[in-house]
C-alpha cells in the first residue's frame, strides 16, 4: 500500500474517532449523567393572601330523638316508616301493655275499698267522740254527787276510768281515719304510677321531625331504653368538620364556610362555623367544627361526607412564593436560591399558605432573588443547573 495513502487513511480514522469522542463528551454533558439539571425558577411578588380552612366532615342532626320504651316489653305495633314526618304529640308505636289495664283495674277496685275503710273509720270517730261527751257528763255528774256524798268514792273511780276508756277509743278511731286515709293516698300514688307506665306504652313524637331509623319491629322485645325509632329534626342539620391541627390556625365562629356534598359535587352550599367544640382528637390530631347551613339542602342524607372551605380574612401585603419551591434540608425549611448561576440553599421563614399553593415568606428572601421551584432531579449546592421554561414540553408527556 501507498504509504501517502496510508497516512492519509490513518489521518481520516483519527479525525472520525476524535469527532465520535466529541460527540460523546457533548452528549453527555447535555444529555448524561454529566448534564446540567434542568430547573424552572421564579421571583418572589409582593401581594395578599385569601387564606382557607379545608376539611371533610359529615353531615349530623344537631337535634335528634331516640323513642323507645322506659321499661322492658314487646313491640306491639309501629305506625310509622323511614323518612316520614311526623307532628308532636303523634303516635308512632305501642308497646304491649300485658296486665297493666288489669292492674290498674284492681288498683281501681282497692281505691274503692279504702274510701269504704274512710269511711267507717270516719263513723267509727264520731260513735267514740259521742261516747267521749257522755262518759265526761257521767263523771262531771258523780263529781257533784260525791262532793254531796251520796255516792262512794269507789262509784267516782269506776265514772273516771270510763272517761279515760272513752278519750282512748276516740283516739284509737282518730289514728285509724289517719291510716286509712293513708292507704287510699298511697294506692292514687300507685294508680297514677301505673297509669304513667301504661301510658308510656303508647310512644309519641316529642316534636315536629322525621324518622330516620326504625330500630324495632312488631314482635321484637326491647329493654328499657333501646330505641324503636329515632328521629331527627331537618331544620338542624350541620357538618362535623375534621381540620388537621397543623392547618388550623384562624378556625373561630362565625368564619364563613363553602359545603360541596358527596351527592352534589358541582353545587357549593354556604354556612358557617356554628360552634367550636373544646376537645380535640388527639389521635388523628385533628380539631373539631360544626358548620350549620345557611339554608337546609334537600334531599342531604345523615352521614353522608361533605368537604368544606372555611375563609380566613386577607392577610397583609408579604412577599409571596409557590408552595412547590419551598424545601426541607437539614432540618431547616428553606429554598433553592439561584446565585452566580448556582443553587444555594436559603433558610427563610414562611407564614400562611393558601390553598392555590401560595405561601407567605416572612424572612430570608427578596424581590430580587430567584428561585427554584422545580427541579429536574435533587438539587446539591453548586450544582450545574439550566433555567427552563417548563421541565416538559407541552405534547410531550403523551
Amino acid at each position: 500500500m501507498n504509504p501517502n495513502a496510508l497516512l492519509k487513511r490513518r489521518l481520516l480514522m483519527g479525525a472520525v474517532a476524535l469527532a465520535l469522542i466529541g460527540a460523546l463528551a457533548y452528549a453527555s454533558l447535555r444529555t448524561g449523567p454529566l448534564a446540567p439539571i434542568k430547573v424552572t425558577v421564579t421571583q418572589p411578588h409582593e401581594g395578599s393572601l385569601s387564606p382557607s380552612i379545608f376539611g371533610i366532615g359529615t353531615v349530623e342532626a344537631r337535634r335528634s330523638w331516640m323513642v323507645g320504651p322506659t321499661v322492658a316489653g314487646r313491640v306491639l305495633s309501629v305506625k310509622v316508616d323511614v323518612g316520614d314526618s311526623v307532628k308532636a304529640g303523634q303516635l308512632l308505636a305501642e308497646m304491649d301493655p300485658v296486665d297493666l289495664n288489669q292492674r290498674l283495674a284492681a288498683l281501681d277496685a282497692s281505691i274503692a275499698r279504702a274510701g269504704s275503710a274512710q269511711a267507717a273509720a270516719q263513723a267509727q270517730v264520731l260513735d267514740a267522740n259521742a261516747r267521749r261527751q257522755l262518759a265526761a257528763i257521767n263523771t262531771r255528774r258523780n263529781q257533784d254527787l260525791a262532793r254531796q256524798n251520796f255516792i262512794s268514792a269507789g262509784a267516782l273511780d269506776t265514772s273516771v276510768q270510763g272517761q279515760a276508756s272513752a278519750d282512748a277509743a276516740l283516739q284509737a278511731a282518730q289514728a285509724n281515719l289517719t291510716a286509712s286515709g293513708q292507704d287510699t293516698a298511697r294506692l292514687k300514688f300507685e294508680r297514677a304510677a301505673l297509669a304513667e307506665q301504661l301510658g308510656n306504652v303508647r310512644l309519641l313524637a316529642p316534636v315536629d321531625a322525621v324518622v330516620t331509623t326504625r330500630d324495632a319491629e312488631a314482635g321484637s322485645t326491647v329493654v328499657a331504653g333501646q330505641p324503636v325509632l329515632r328521629l331527627i329534626d331537618p331544620a338542624s342539620l350541620w357538618v362535623k368538620l375534621r381540620v388537621d391541627q397543623g392547618r388550623a390556625a384562624g378556625l373561630a365562629n362565625g368564619l364563613a364556610a363553602s359545603i360541596v356534598l358527596r351527592s352534589q359535587s358541582q353545587t357549593a352550599l354556604s354556612g358557617q362555623v356554628a360552634r367550636l367544640e373544646l376537645l380535640a382528637d388527639s389521635v388523628t390530631e385533628e380539631r373539631i367544627a360544626q358548620v350549620a347551613f345557611a339554608q337546609p339542602p334537600k334531599g342531604v342524607s345523615v352521614g353522608e361526607m361533605a368537604e368544606v372551605t372555611l375563609q380566613l380574612p386577607a392577610t397583609a401585603p408579604a412577599l409571596l412564593l409557590p408552595n412547590a419551591s419551598v424545601q426541607r434540608r437539614g432540618g431547616q425549611t428553606g429554598v433553592w436560591r439561584v446565585e452566580n448561576g448556582k443553587p444555594e440553599f436559603a433558610p427563610v421563614q414562611l407564614g400562611i399558605q393558601s390553598l392555590d399553593g401560595q405561601v407567605q415568606v416572612l424572612k430570608g428572601l427578596s424581590q430580587t432573588d430567584q428561585v427554584v421551584v422545580y427541579s429536574q432531579k435533587a438539587l446539591s449546592a453548586g450544582a450545574r443547573i439550566a433555567v427552563m421554561d417548563a421541565l416538559v414540553k407541552p405534547g410531550a408527556a403523551k
